[in-house]
């Protein structure tokens, strides 16, 4: 009897410990619905042991909902509203269920919105217009709700690609870790514009110490990543495809060095679009759309040096955005022009990507954000 009893407890164990490690999250996804597939924002269930995603609910009908973040007491989410003069929209968010909840809109302060971040706290939301070539300090309402009194900042200049950079084009807006600094890439002016926060004012953003940094004119500035320890920046440019390394120190940026993504001898058109370096920071990842469509894979040494480890077909078209998962184990892509998001393993010793014959269908998939499902 009292082997028997034993090995119950073995086995309770075992269940237990299976139990744990299937850890589960919500992956929200923001959409372009214009091409009529899709009607806003969707929330899935997502099992980082298996990789497999579940249907879990869908937000109030929204147009463009082309980037979101989420609150950092996940009570919220923030999404712009791509479209003309553009808006920026909040919503209440359960995570149990993921129902989110419409709560109201406020002016985006330019057009075409294409990114949104909020400080911890969940005093502002910061929003990169790329059409206007503008961004705004959004006042967030004790509530969730957005105010009306807003900051706004027009950026001035053009470079030397007539195509894409007749005018500003703002493309991000990213806060430092301590919330202290706001970095805006700015595709049109080839600059990474740093402003510095005081949210306890009205009018929270003025020009950092070191208002900007210049990048090699014609690559056209687009997404900006930290890593993890804090001392490193990564910026990915659309045009080129390449990835400058930056030092960072309070609200300063020194250049380091700069590696080009796409292929050697490679032609077509690049168009580069997101950027994330993995949680353990030992490897960077960007996306190249336009003939390219794959995702390039560089380790990261202690330094913060940069060296092209391989490259990934993205199995689609257009991948504008990817995620990592919060355990680092899969690496989701949003391929925008065929309508799929497609789930990766992610080998986290040499950081190379393999399908895990996951995928589901949505329409023009482009901003994946991870949160915990509780």
């Amino acid at each position: 009897m009292k082997t028997f009893t034993t090995f119950l407890l073995i086995i309770g164990a075992i269940f237990m410990a299976n139990a744990q490690s299937s850890k589960t999250y919500n992956l929200i996804v923001g959409t372009y619905t214009n091409p009529g597939k899709s009607n806003g924002m969707y929330v899935y269930t997502f099992n980082s042991e298996t990789g497999e995603l579940t249907f879990k609910a869908e937000s109030p009908a929204i147009k463009n909902p082309s980037f979101l973040t989420v609150s950092s007491n996940r009570k919220f989410v923030y999404a712009v509203s791509e479209v003309g003069e553009g808006s920026v929209n909040a919503f209440k968010y359960d995570a149990a269920s993921g129902k989110l909840v419409f709560i109201n809109s406020a002016s985006a302060g330019g057009n075409g919105p294409c990114y949104v971040s909020v400080d911890n706290k969940n005093k502002f939301a910061f929003v990169g217009n790329y059409g206007g070539g503008s961004l705004a300090a959004v006042p967030i309402n004790s509530d969730g709700s957005l105010s009306d009194k807003i900051q706004s900042i027009q950026h001035q200049g053009s470079s030397i690609n007539k195509g894409n950079q007749e005018k500003p084009h703002v493309h991000a807006t990213l806060l430092s870790k301590d919330d202290k600094y706001l970095f805006v890439p700015d595709l049109g002016t080839d600059k990474i514009n740093i402003y510095k926060v005081d949210a306890t004012k009205a009018q929270p953003l003025t020009p950092a110490a070191q208002p900007f940094v210049s990048i090699t004119p014609g690559g056209g500035p687009r997404h900006f990543a930290f890593h993890p320890n804090g001392k490193t920046a990564y910026l990915i440019q659309e045009m080129t495809g390449v990835v400058t390394a930056f030092e960072y120190s309070n609200g300063k940026l020194t250049t380091k060095e700069s590696v080009a993504l796409p292929s050697a001898g490679s032609k077509g058109k690049i168009d580069a679009a997101d950027i994330h370096v993995s949680p353990d920071g030992k490897f960077l990842y960007g996306s190249l759309r336009g003939d390219v469509n794959e995702i390039v894979i560089c380790s990261i040494d202690n330094s913060g040096k940069l060296t092209l480890a391989g490259r990934q077909s993205t199995l689609g078209k257009t991948p504008r955005n990817f995620a990592i998962d919060p355990t680092g184990k899969f690496l989701l892509v949003g391929n925008q022009n065929s309508d799929n998001i497609i789930v990766f393993k992610r080998d986290q010793k040499t950081g190379l990507l393999s399908a895990t014959g996951t995928k589901i269908s949505i329409g023009a998939p482009v901003c994946l954000v991870f949160t915990a499902d509780k």
